[in-house]
């Protein structure tokens, strides 16, 4: 598998979410990801198909706040209109420890 392993678990959890609601990127609105790495949310975001009008990337402005980074991406999101009720979101983060994680969500707002 080629990548870093953030980029290589981000992908694998994302696609295990998708796959268990029988989605695929495409179907996804929006993907919001840890904002630890530009070079990991990129390569994820290539290798799950994904434009980059349908990634948040914010990481410039704030740099690494930790658990502040979803958070901030999505309020980022939301005051570009990037985000409306209906769509469908994918959340991820990869941390220290070895944790990952992945939600998909209705955006209902």
């Amino acid at each position: 598998m080629r990548g870093s392993f953030g980029s290589n678990v981000t992908v694998q959890i994302c696609r295990r979410v998708l796959e268990r609601n029988h989605l695929t990127g495409a179907d996804l609105d929006l993907f919001v990801s840890h904002q630890a790495n530009r070079r990991i949310i990129a390569a994820a975001a290539e290798r799950l198909g994904l434009p980059d009008e349908k990634v948040v990337i914010n990481l410039e402005l704030y740099g690494n706040t930790t658990a502040a980074t979803i958070p901030l991406a999505l309020h980022d999101a939301m005051r570009q209109k990037r985000v409306k009720k209906g769509d469908l979101v994918l959340l991820t983060s990869v941390g220290a420890g070895f944790t990952v994680g992945a939600v998909l969500l209705r955006w209902s707002l």
